[in-house]
């Protein structure tokens, strides 16, 4: 299976720091975020990552090169704006392939073990889910039974982590931009989404703030 780290982000909340610096790239526990990323999944037995790239994109290519130094083989996806999640991840589909491919938000932190992820047929997506942090205490999908449903009484979060059929993506056209929520949502009604709850380490980095509190954590622990 081939992975794809979404890492297009401009990261308006993260200024001044992304101002000079992609978000993926910066540090956390002494390594760019996004490395992390790599590390983990090279850890997980994948072999093959696609990044996609728009804000100082040449940064990421720069830092992380082929991706041999952690085993892996990078293959860059380029945008010359951000195309939100599922633009982006549709612009990525004929470096992708055919097969289901795992796709992680590159601006989490978190010790899901990729390997551990499957989707069964003929469902469309399978998303992991974790509890609602502060900041988003609203959850995005309610699990019941192994299955993901839009609306529900006790939602989670989605963690940014997920798998998906290429199929799910057919209906977009490559380089516009467009958003993953409702075309999950649309699977969902279908009963095409099943999803899992991960009760480990998860961080959303998306403040300064919350990118220092991770960082003392790991250089603390």
């Amino acid at each position: 299976m081939k992975a794809m780290i979404l890492a297009a982000g401009r990261g308006e909340r993260m200024r001044p720091l992304t101002d000079h610096t992609p978000k993926p790239l910066l540090q956390v526990g002494g390594k760019p975020l996004i490395a992390w990323h790599l590390q983990a999944l090279a850890n997980a037995g994948f072999k093959e990552v696609v990044i996609n790239h728009a804000h100082l994109g040449q940064q990421i290519e720069a830092a992380l090169q082929d991706g041999s130094q952690w085993g892996l083989h990078i293959q860059y996806s380029p945008e010359k704006v951000a195309l939100e999640t599922a633009g982006g991840i549709a612009n990525a589909l004929p470096l992708l392939g055919d097969a289901p491919f795992l796709v992680v938000n590159g601006d989490v932190f978190t010790d899901i073990d990729f390997s551990a992820l499957r989707l069964e047929k003929p469902n469309l997506a399978h998303l992991v889910m974790v509890a609602n942090p502060p900041q988003h205490a609203a959850g995005d999908f309610a699990l019941c039974d192994g299955k993901l449903q839009a609306e529900g009484t006790e939602k989670l979060t989605f963690s940014g982590v997920g798998i998906y059929q290429p199929a799910l993506f057919s209906e977009l056209v490559r380089g516009q931009a467009a958003k993953l929520a409702p075309i999950l949502k649309a699977a969902m009604m279908n009963g095409l989404v099943s999803g899992s709850l991960h009760l480990g380490q998860w961080h959303d980095i998306g403040t300064p703030e919350r990118l220092q509190a991770l960082d003392s954590q790991l250089l603390n622990s």
